[in-house]
């Protein structure tokens, strides 16, 4: 947005929330994805640690350098009193604000005096109602009524555009009635919210209309209101004419993505077109197909009713999917055709380091063309080859052997190892059909995003002959893919560059290809680790 409207005689501001980088160290101006970098010539009140946990009233744990402006300051209210200051700032000149609230977030917390006003009133303790969650909300109208009162006492609200929405819908699924799901699902309920602008004398009050729009609507729509012209350069389109009623939008097929794992939803994506919508789940490829004019509520699958449309709704999905190369490539020689490493453990371990993470390190051995680890209690032990990934662009395949199947440890993993304190390795845990990953940074087990937010549950099963596990590196962002015999499926992708950047040749020396075995009881046994490159 800044760099779009900088040609214009724009200045820029940002209040608020920016979590596009999750690196929380180093000046802020020099980290990853941080505000500046995309062109704000403010940048105020943007969070320096991570935001998950919410944080409403001073001092912010996220925000340690910002001193209160008043005593037992609420958050939303110091953020809406940085966009008047802004505002009034430039009051003579064309600008740019957008302010991005922490609230409303986990965990909840409002001012006393609108929880208590809330609490008050009949049936609050009954669900839907969240008496807390509803103060937060207030608070946030509160603070869009003090910028509009700014516009306006300053004689610039004819001459600005307040656009009003949110990133997604709420996680109670029950407040998102009669729409289905919610927060961190692609079903109505989880993305369908409302858009409210606000323009005297140009947008007409009052008027509501149902024309699909995304944010990523709002770049191309705000340089054609500035004097631009959008073309067909972005992903999104301009609904000027919509807002100032000269002209409908008939736009293409609108696509989400959501490749993450939050409570029990898992990745997954889907595509409208027109009133027809296609959701498909990532990893089995099963797709649901919704009338959104006649079933909002999405009730009914029609993919057995009209074949046709599903089939050509999952094509477009699946090229959009290609074509933004949201996902990196199979861990195949086609894909990775350089070989980098490639250890069938028939020999002996001396291009290996056994690096021991428990206090106990059972003794790790080649038997009979397989690395096998033998215990009777808790050991962890990496195998760190000799071979550092040359590029961020890797695929790591383990060849899963034989499991334990005994006592509670019976894992193995795959991934890059510094040493026995700093590695990404993806897990699977036998005994519970899990997936999921291990970051270690100095000693200590971490996670950075916390993407996914838990184990794959209990559906991978790596016991069959042909069964295998990668890990495959793109940047910063490391995907696991399981073949259970059949062929590859996604199952997750972990962020890490808030941590460990593998991007950054320099960091990327220090590491090597490892594979890992971790158990308490009985025997496991790895047949190979291959290590290619794109």
């Amino acid at each position: 947005m800044p760099d779009v409207l900088r040609p214009f005689g724009y200045t820029t501001g940002l209040v608020g929330k920016w979590h596009l980088t999750e690196t929380y160290s180093g000046p802020y101006e020099q980290r990853p994805g941080n505000p500046f970098a995309h062109g704000f010539d403010e940048v105020i009140a943007s969070e320096q640690k991570y935001i998950g946990d919410g944080d409403y009233f001073h001092p912010y744990f996220f925000l340690p350098d910002l001193p209160a402006r008043e005593p037992g300051e609420y958050l939303t209210d110091r953020l809406a009193a940085e966009a008047v200051d802004y505002i009034t700032r430039h009051r003579d000149e064309p600008f740019f604000l957008h302010v991005s609230n922490y609230a409303v977030h986990t965990a909840l917390d409002g001012k006393p005096d609108l929880v208590a006003k809330y609490r008050a009133k009949p049936g609050a303790d009954q669900a839907p109602n969240r008496p807390v969650l509803a103060a937060m909300l207030e608070s946030i109208d509160q603070q869009v009524g003090r910028i509009v009162a700014t516009l306006t006492d300053l004689g610039l609200d004819r001459d600005t555009l307040l656009l009003v929405t949110s990133d997604n819908g709420g996680p109670y699924r029950d407040a998102n009635q009669p729409l289905r799901g919610g927060k961190g699902e692609l079903y109505e309920g989880g993305i369908r919210v409302p858009l409210i602008a606000y323009w005297p004398g140009t947008v007409a009050p009052g008027q509501q209309n149902a024309t699909p729009t995304s944010t990523i609507d709002v770049l191309p729509t705000v340089l054609d209101l500035a004097g631009g012209d959008p073309g067909g350069r972005f992903d999104g389109v301009s609904i000027a004419p919509v807002l100032t009623g000269t002209g409908e939008l008939d736009r293409g097929p609108l696509f989400w993505v959501y490749p993450h794992f939050i409570g029990r939803t898992h990745p997954h994506a889907a595509v409208r077109a027109g009133q027809f919508k296609l959701v498909q789940y990532l990893r089995d490829g099963r797709s649901e197909l919704y009338h959104l004019v006649r079933d909002p509520a999405e009730t009914t699958d029609l993919s057995a009713q009209y074949p046709q449309k599903a089939r050509q709704l999952r094509a477009l999905l699946e090229a959009h999917i290609a074509e933004t190369g949201i996902f990196p490539a199979r861990p195949t020689p086609e894909h990775y055709p350089t070989v980098e490493l490639a250890e069938s453990f028939d020999t002996d371990l001396r291009r290996w380091d056994v690096l021991p993470v428990t206090a106990y390190a059972a003794p790790a051995a080649v038997e009979g063309g397989r690395l096998a680890v033998t215990s009777n209690r808790l050991t962890h032990l990496v195998f760190r080859s000799d071979v550092a990934p040359s590029s961020d662009r890797v695929a790591v395949v383990l060849d899963t052997g034989t499991f334990a199947e005994a006592g509670s440890q019976d894992t193995v993993f795959v991934g890059l190892a510094k040493d026995a304190g700093n590695y990404l390795l993806f897990r699977y845990h036998n005994g519970l059909h899990r997936a999921g990953w291990d970051l270690r940074v100095n000693g200590a087990l971490i996670t950075a995003g916390a993407e996914p937010l838990d184990n794959l549950d209990g559906t991978v099963d790596l016991t069959g002959p042909d069964a295998r596990y990668a890990f495959v590196l793109r940047g910063h962002q490391a995907t696991a893919y399981v073949d259970q015999g059949s062929g590859w499926e996604f199952l997750f992708t972990a962020d890490t560059g808030g941590a460990i950047d593998f991007s950054d040749p320099a960091v990327r020396a220090q590491y090597r290809y490892a594979a890992s075995v971790r158990l308490d009881n009985g025997t496991i046994t790895l047949d190979g680790l291959t290590a290619r490159r794109a």
